[in-house]
């Protein structure tokens, strides 16, 4: 137990699933996990452990942002042992090729936090996911059929839709990463995982853009990012 999980470390299995919605958790468990348990509602985090095709999968919600981010996944890893952990979660595309419900794989990860600086006193701000958890999803998004689109993404301290002047920001991120996406939680995951010698991945589906404004329902976003789940399902049999 942490001062935020109370599952035992047998509850917890090595391969979790994190999206950051509890309730989405939830549906994850109920619609594609055999055998679901709660294994954690300490502030209403909640985390499910069942199987998928036989496999032990924990899905585990890690909250908004890198701090909620980066204590989940931390006591994750330092303390219930987990080997891989795969952020499954939704993004605002910042590159007009991105639709809708398109499914994003993250390669690389910048912040203009200090997210580093605050857990190891490192000046990082760019980190990258795991390349062979990445090389698993790839080669599993094309034997399924499911279109997943590497691209670099943008982790936030600030949800973009009350950022005072978006195009201010969008004109001061590094245009070598060239930048497709922006989310909240993928930096802490990467950082925290390479700091503790883990695995981190991290899939997203657009549910708006700054292009298109396009945009979906919570409700939407809760239930219709289907491609995504199952993606990582079957990423994690290979893992």
């Amino acid at each position: 137990m942490t001062p935020h999980i109370s599952s035992k470390k047998e509850d917890i299995a090595k391969i979790v699933l994190c999206p950051g919605d509890p309730l989405r958790a939830q549906y994850i468990a109920e619609n594609f996990l055999q055998n679901p348990r709660l294994v954690n509602q300490v502030r209403n985090v909640l985390a499910y452990t069942g199987t998928y095709k036989g496999k032990e999968i924990t899905v585990f919600a890690s909250g908004m942002g890198m701090p909620s981010m980066g204590i989940y996944c931390y006591e994750l890893y330092k303390f219930y042992n987990v080997d891989c952990i795969l952020r499954i979660g939704s993004c605002g595309a910042y590159d007009e090729s991105l639709n809708i419900f398109d499914t994003v794989l993250v390669e690389k990860s910048y912040t203009e936090g200090n997210f580093a600086m605050a857990l190891n006193n490192k000046n990082c701000h760019i980190v990258d996911a795991d390349d062979n958890l990445n090389s698993v999803i790839k080669e599993t998004a094309d034997s399924n059929n499911i279109k997943c689109i590497p691209a670099n993404v943008f982790c936030s301290e600030c949800f973009d839709y009350y950022i005072e002047d978006l195009n201010i920001l969008l004109n001061r991120l590094p245009k070598n990463l060239k930048i497709s996406a922006a989310e909240m939680e993928s930096f802490a995951l990467f950082y925290t995982a390479k700091y503790l010698g883990k695995k981190a991945g991290c899939l997203l589906t657009v549910v708006d853009s700054h292009y298109n404004k396009q945009a979906v329902s919570a409700d939407e976003r809760e239930k219709s990012l289907n491609n995504m789940i199952l993606l990582a399902l079957e990423s994690s049999l290979k893992l």
